[in-house]
């Protein structure tokens, strides 16, 4: 009868500790949602049409004009979060395709862009993302150099397995003045796997988050400008480099 009741108490602080465990990884798993405005520039207007399958959303210009551009979300963002600056990117000319990942995490499915350029076969690409999307991104980008003209990096940076210093690929890296997520450190020494060519921007009074639609996100420091103003000043200098490519 002891016996019988001490398993009993041993399964049951079993079923209590993965009942704690499963709350808690639900809790990190839970991703930033976009916003009000994010889901309003899901909507096809001012001569760019909006479509989403379960792998991507496709922001198509009516006339493109320059080179698609492919992005990877941050760690525990949902794609739509992003769709305010994709809009921007596609009403200048630039098909913007914004991959769908594996709850929310880039690094599940890092390969996400091949099926995007296979579907497209007559245009050209480029290739990045926000924070971890970014690393994931150049990591693709470094075995793939030869289907893509350049990858950008918002709030991000390579790591060894994304070294794109021996590659002829055009780059761009932005990054907020005001981000406490970026880990400082990594990022200069991040600079390290970068070509000469690299072109690096500084968005003045810009945050981590305000790359995305989603809120605040937590470790971050708080932005000086307004989220549309630092999404404005990214789109400009994403197409200035996309204008100079190669």
């Amino acid at each position: 009868m002891k016996k019988l009741i001490s398993r009993r108490r041993v399964l049951l602080s079993l079923a209590v500790l993965l009942v704690i465990a499963g709350i808690l990884l639900w809790r990190y798993l839970t991703p930033y949602a976009p916003a009000e405005n994010a889901e309003s520039a899901l909507i096809s207007a001012g001569g760019v049409t909006v479509e989403q399958n379960d792998n991507w959303i496709s922001f198509e210009p009516s006339v493109i004009s320059g080179t698609a551009v492919i992005f990877y979300p941050g760690a525990l963002v949902e794609a739509e979060a992003y769709a305010p600056l994709a809009h921007k990117i596609a009403a200048a000319g630039h098909p913007f395709y914004i991959a769908k990942m594996p709850l929310n995490l880039a690094v599940i499915k890092g390969d996400a862009a091949d099926e995007m350029i296979r579907v497209h076969p007559r245009q050209s690409f480029v290739l990045g993302g926000h924070s971890l999307g970014g690393v994931m991104a150049s990591r693709y980008a470094a075995g793939h150099a030869d289907q893509l003209e350049g990858v950008f990096f918002l709030a991000s940076y390579p790591d060894e397995k994304g070294n794109l210093k021996d590659t002829t690929l055009s780059v761009l890296s932005v990054l907020g003045t005001e981000d406490k997520v970026v880990d400082r450190d990594n990022y200069n020494e991040g600079r390290a796997y970068l070509p000469g060519n690299t072109v690096y921007y500084s968005v003045t009074g810009g945050n981590h988050a305000q790359f995305g639609s989603y809120g605040p996100q937590k470790g971050d420091g708080e932005a000086k400008i307004t989220e549309e103003e630092q999404q404005n000043r990214t789109a400009r200098a994403m197409l200035d480099w996309l204008g100079n490519l190669r």
